[in-house]
């Protein structure tokens, strides 16, 4: 076939070029400037596949007039606009860890707009087998999936690639609950500890270690019998910081009991002589737990700290995370809707709150039955 025929009109430029062909589609003029988009094969049919190609991801809304970037140039880009954005710390931390470690030495050098599902789901099939966690993976893949829906929106693709991969699926482990009799024993290894205030309120209220961290004087109304979680603390960059919640269901006022609130009336009398005794040294930061010298406690210090009361109770398996978990489920079978937990613990979607605690909604079911019966039979 000869490479000087002309074709119609709209069907592009296709001609010979040194030992192959290539074609050219015209973009209009943009900033001034003639924009053009070229494309080279050894054959003409190759050519005309690929102009075919432009010409479809130009439909579908990919800007072919944005200068080309590889997946690691836009990841670069991806993580600069997600800090302006006001992206926590520890957020982007993680981020740059998934990317580093997983992503970028794989398809760093891959130009954006080549990447395809079946690219994206050898990856993760490779970091599978490779003995990485279905929780990992997941992470993977949900940082590909959300920068591509970026660069989407930026039109630097025509399709979001990850979305037509299915990460693996979770395995659910249903992990120990702890029982009334076991909390009983905990609260007696608590007493008189320095920070019994602290890990009675996970026990009570639900807070995540990061919030009871970043809880403040100011944000507890102990007339109302309520507190309100405003900030929280985290290790980003080698160093403490107080940020946001996370989302705006993680901000919220809820509800103390008083057993907690008479602890933190004992704990605020501590705080007074901790301050007495640093002097100069005691920093304020308002906080209801910090060091001995006001500053933020590091979390992993709070761990450290957890594992010793946890054996002394006997209770070994238990994390602190578990102290929220517990929460939840004493509200449930209490009687508490799923939806008052849901606002209580600051979770996103009510899905999350059933899915977490499935495990007690049979037994809250029959006992409502039961009570139903009661009413009925007498």
């Amino acid at each position: 076939m000869s490479g000087n025929r002309r074709r119609s009109h709209g069907e592009g430029s296709v001609f010979k070029y040194r030992d192959g062909f290539a074609a050219v589609l015209d973009l209009g003029w943009i900033g001034g400037k003639r924009s053009r988009k070229w494309v080279y094969g050894k054959t003409e049919r190759e050519v005309l596949g690929k102009l075919a190609d432009l010409r479809r991801r130009q439909k579908l809304g990919q800007n072919l007039a944005a200068a080309p970037r590889t997946v690691g140039e836009w990841l670069d880009e991806w993580l600069r606009m997600k800090e302006r954005d006001g992206t926590r710390p520890s957020t982007l931390q993680g981020y740059r860890k998934l990317i580093e470690n997983h992503v970028r030495p794989s398809l760093g050098k891959l130009a954006l707009d080549k990447l395809t599902p079946t690219v994206i789901r050898r990856l993760l099939a490779e970091k599978t087998d490779a003995g990485l966690s279905a929780t990992t993976v997941r992470h993977i893949h949900g940082l590909i999936r959300n920068s591509l829906g970026d660069a989407e929106r930026e039109e630097l693709v025509h399709r979001n690639a990850a979305k037509s991969v299915r990460p693996p699926a979770m395995r659910q482990t249903e992990r120990r609950a702890l029982g009334v009799d076991e909390a009983k024993r905990l609260l007696d290894v608590l007493r008189g500890h320095r920070l019994e205030a602290l890990y009675v309120c996970a026990l009570t209220v639900g807070l995540r270690r990061g919030e009871l961290l970043g809880l403040a004087w100011s944000d507890i109304d102990f007339d109302a019998g309520t507190l309100t979680v405003r900030q929280t603390v985290q290790r980003a960059e080698g160093r403490l910081q107080l940020v946001a919640p996370k989302t705006d269901r993680s901000r919220r006022t809820v509800p103390v009991p008083a057993q907690t609130l008479a602890l933190f009336r004992a704990h605020r009398r501590q705080q007074a002589a901790d301050r007495l005794a640093a002097g100069e040294r005691w920093q304020d930061h308002g906080l209801v737990f910090p060091s001995k010298v006001g500053t933020p406690i590091d979390p992993d210090h709070i761990d450290r700290t957890w594992h010793k009361i946890r054996a002394a109770a006997d209770l070994d398996w238990l994390r602190l995370h578990d102290l929220r978990h517990a929460c939840a489920t004493f509200l449930l079978v209490s009687g508490a809707s799923p939806r008052t937990v849901m606002k209580v613990l600051g979770h996103s979607q009510i899905g999350l709150t059933m899915n977490t605690y499935a495990h007690v909604l049979p037994e809250i079911e029959r006992a409502a039955v039961d009570e139903a019966a009661k009413h009925l039979f007498g």
